[in-house]
């Protein structure tokens, strides 16, 4: 397994490529239907694979939250991905694949790992509304590979906050509405659960938003709002003042979605926000260099309505003078 992922910090050179690379699981044959399903995971919120340590048990915790584990003197909490997907078997799951994202680290107990997968995110197709219905929700993406396998990549971010209580109310209750502005905001994401969060956080400022599911669908509409804004005489910022993208998303992720936006002058003076769980120093000089203005980590609700607040201010201002 050190061998799978001794290369895992020289991927950062596939982003803005529209490129990922993704970890293969399974997570055993599921009894209700005999299948042995694929799984995947992007590489870069993989920190190592490891065999499942000892687990100590904790109260309170949600039931596919099996208790917390010490890795390097830090208390990890460990999560049966297994149960929380809802795949009923009885192998046991004797590897955890350690993740770390927005800062939190935490363990997912599989049953094994395949191998990485590298693919254009164009390959990644948004799930079809049958595979959502059955699963919950819990799928973002999926891609079938040469052998005939479809590999399903899990909302990350909705297993973050049904198991940690990362989405509570109480993340809100210190956002105002902005006073004396007309803003729209046009954020892209393919995590419901994120979606949830920055719809929460527009609405607490008084914003107005429009949204989309991934990077491919925000670029095609933001193309139609800037071919309504031409025939109608109007620069583009006029309708809309701020745009917020996810990095990992079907079709087009958020990378080649910027650098969309910021070659086509038709976008000048509107800023990109880049709202992403791959929170690491890399990714946000990554994120630099193709143009986006500001990054801001998600499940922080307080820092991105503090940054929305800040550059539509400096806009409305720069309008004013």
């Amino acid at each position: 397994m050190s061998d799978l992922m001794k290369s895992i910090d020289e991927r950062t050179r596939l982003a803005g490529t529209n490129k990922l690379e993704i970890l293969l699981f399974t997570l055993g044959v599921d009894s209700r239907n005999g299948r042995r399903e694929t799984f995947g995971i992007n590489v870069f919120k993989v920190r190592e694979v490891m065999r499942t340590p000892e687990i100590t048990a904790a109260p309170d915790m949600p039931s596919a939250v099996k208790g917390m584990v010490s890795l390097r003197g830090v208390l990890v909490p460990v999560i049966d991905l297994a149960e929380y997907v809802g795949v009923q078997q009885e192998s046991p799951r004797e590897i955890m694949i350690v993740t770390e994202y927005n800062r939190h680290t935490q363990g997912f107990l599989v049953e094994g790992v395949d191998t990485i997968l590298r693919l254009d995110w164009a390959q990644m197709r948004v799930p079809p509304d049958m595979l959502m219905s059955n699963l919950g929700g819990l799928v973002t993406a999926v891609t079938e590979l040469h052998d005939g396998r479809l590999v399903m990549m899990l909302d990350v971010e909705r297993v973050l906050a049904e198991t940690t209580k990362y989405d509570d109310g109480f993340m809100f209750k210190d956002i105002h509405p902005v006073a004396d502005q007309d803003v729209t905001v046009f954020f892209a994401d393919d995590s419901s659960v994120a979606r949830n969060q920055i719809q929460r956080t527009l609405e607490a400022l008084g914003m107005k938003f429009i949204s989309a599911v991934n990077g491919r669908a925000a670029w095609d509409e933001l193309l139609k709002i800037a071919a309504y804004a031409e025939s109608s005489g109007r620069p583009v910022k006029e309708m809309l003042q701020v745009v917020l993208t996810d990095v990992e998303m079907p079709e087009m992720d958020g990378y080649i979605l910027t650098k969309n936006i910021k070659s086509d002058p038709r976008f000048a003076g509107i800023p990109v926000i880049m709202h992403s769980s791959l929170s690491g120093m890399s990714n946000q000089q990554l994120g630099q260099s193709v143009g986006v203005d500001e990054y801001v980590p998600k499940f922080e609700p307080q820092r991105l309505a503090e940054t929305l607040t800040r550059l539509t201010k400096s806009q409305h201002q720069e309008v004013s003078a």
